[in-house]
């Protein structure tokens, strides 16, 4: 009996550690455009696309590029976007209001793609 009830410990733990492995396996990589042009802007991108799931997020001032590791279990890219263009940055997908594109700090306001 003994044996019977270490041994359903021993599966149940070792199920629950494979199922963390098999999260962390999970992790996705994606790069992104977002548009901005120093510093503060890199600040911002990063921080606004840090939510649930996200577990980096890093923005290249010279080529824009945002590369950004997730879990899609729990977010995905577009959310991720949503998320940086509420805070004034165009990405691929996405456009920010012009309030509050307009609201950035003057050297924060890139060169906008023309709208389609």
């Amino acid at each position: 009996m003994l044996f019977k009830k270490i041994s359903l410990a021993v599966l149940f733990f070792g199920a629950l550690a494979s199922q963390s492995f098999a999260q962390k396996a999970a992790d996705s990589t994606a790069v992104v455009k977002v548009w901005g042009n120093c510093g503060m802007c890199e600040e911002r991108i990063e921080k606004a696309a840090f939510g649930k799931g996200v577990k980096s997020a890093e923005w290249d001032v010279e080529t824009d590029m945002l590369t950004v590791v997730f879990n899609p279990n729990k977010t995905d890219l577009q959310t991720i976007e949503k998320r940086i263009s509420s805070v004034g940055h165009d990405t691929e997908h996405t456009r920010a209001s012009d309030k509050v594109y307009n609201n950035l700090h003057g050297c924060c306001q890139y060169d906008r793609k023309v709208e389609e």
